[in-house]
């Protein structure tokens, strides 16, 4: 992996994830919402994935914010419930 570690790599898919779905995980985490206990479980997650090139292609076709992360996301209730909640706030 050219310089960049294996959880990095998915450290970046998640926030991507996150972004792609209109949430701001950093803006979560100073609403007290989002902890780095929480980033780490869910990129904890991320790394069980058997295909994160597939995720990577999923991320760079998405032209405006996704109501849905694809099925196979591991992380896909999770970030869809936070969407939903600041959605809804």
């Amino acid at each position: 992996m050219s310089g960049q570690s294996k959880y990095d790599e998915h450290t970046e898919l998640v926030e991507k994830m996150a972004a792609v779905l209109g949430v701001d995980l950093t803006e979560e985490a100073m609403a007290g919402n989002w902890t780095p206990e929480d980033m780490q479980a869910t990129v904890s997650r991320c790394l069980g994935c058997t295909d994160p090139a597939h995720c990577k292609g999923w991320l760079e076709d998405q032209q405006e914010d996704a109501a849905h992360a694809p099925g196979y996301c591991r992380n896909k209730d999770l970030l869809e419930a936070m969407r939903t909640r600041l959605v809804s706030a």
